[in-house]
C-alpha cells in the first residue's frame, strides 16, 4: 500500500531506552524494568497530519513523542476545533484513556511528521503494578495535566489578549525544555498562528497582529509553521500583567 500523508508507517530501529530514560516517568526504572518495558514498545511513524486517535476511541495504549509534534484538540459537529494541547519530543500522551480504560476525550493529530513509541494498556497496567514507585509518577503526571488545564481556563476568563497569547508561548517554551525557558534552550514552538489562536481563544487576525508587534521589537521571530521566542522574559511579563489593556 503506498504511504499517504494519513498512512502510520513502521519505523526504522529507534533507541527506545534512550528516549524512555529522559522522561520523568521513566527515567528512575532499574535497567531490567526498562528492559522489559522496551520489550512492550512498538515504534510507529506518522506523516504531518495524520490521525493517531479519535476522540471515542478506545483508550488501549499510550504515547512517548520520540520526534516531532503531536496536537491535542476536540472537534466540534459544525467543523471546528479546539486546540487544547501541543505534545512535543520526550513528552507522553494518552495516559489517562489508558489508565482507566474510557474513551479517548481528545483527537490526536501529528502536527509535523512523527515517530511515535507505543505500548498497549494490556502491557502496561501489569508492569504498573510490579512497579509502585511509576505508579506515583503516574499520578504526579496526571496532576501536572490538571494544573495546565486549570491554567488555560484561568487565562480565558480572567486575562486580556495579549496576556493569554505571551502566557502560551512561554509554557509551551517552558515545557519543551522541562523547566522554564533560559539560555541555551530550544524556543521554537512547531505551531501556526491558527493553531495558536484556536489554543487562546483570539481571532487569527488578533493573534497575526500582536505577533508582527512583538517581532518588530525582537521578543519572537515568525517562521513558516512556526514561531520562535526569542525574549522570554519579556512575554512572560506580559502574561502576567493583569489589567485588561487590549482595543
Amino acid at each position: 500500500m503506498p504511504i499517504t500523508d494519513k498512512t502510520p508507517t513502521r519505523s526504522g530501529p529507534v533507541d527506545k531506552a534512550a528516549l524512555l530514560r529522559q522522561h520523568p516517568l521513566f527515567r528512575d526504572l532499574t535497567p531490567a524494568a526498562l528492559e522489559r518495558l522496551c520489550r512492550y514498545a512498538k515504534t510507529v511513524k506518522y506523516k504531518r497530519g495524520a490521525k493517531v486517535v479519535s476522540k471515542g476511541d478506545p483508550g488501549a495504549s499510550m504515547f512517548a513523542v520520540a520526534r516531532g509534534t503531536v496536537r491535542m484538540s476536540s472537534p466540534s459537529t459544525d467543523g471546528r476545533a479546539a486546540l487544547l494541547n501541543l505534545i512535543g519530543a520526550g513528552e507522553t500522551f494518552g495516559e489517562i484513556a489508558m489508565l482507566d480504560g474510557q474513551p479517548r476525550s481528545t483527537d490526536a493529530i501529528a502536527n509535523t511528521d512523527c515517530e511515535l513509541l507505543v505500548i498497549d494498556r494490556r502491557d502496561l497496567l501489569p508492569f504498573v503494578r510490579d512497579e509502585p514507585d511509576l505508579a506515583m509518577r503516574f499520578i504526579e503526571l496526571l496532576c501536572t495535566r490538571l494544573r495546565w488545564t486549570s491554567e488555560q481556563v484561568e487565562e480565558l476568563i480572567l486575562h486580556n489578549l495579549s496576556a493569554r497569547l505571551a502566557s502560551a508561548l512561554v509554557r509551551l517554551v517552558g515545557r519543551k525544555a522541562g523547566k522554564e525557558a533560559g539560555n541555551g534552550t530550544d524556543r521554537t514552538i512547531d505551531a501556526t498562528q491558527q493553531q495558536l489562536s484556536e489554543m487562546v481563544g483570539i481571532s487569527r487576525e488578533s493573534t497575526n497582529k500582536q505577533l508582527v508587534a512583538w517581532a518588530a521589537n525582537g521578543w519572537v521571530r515568525l517562521e513558516h509553521g512556526a514561531i520562535v521566542v526569542l525574549k522570554p522574559d519579556a512575554l512572560r511579563e506580559v502574561a502576567e500583567r493583569e489589567d485588561d489593556d487590549d482595543d
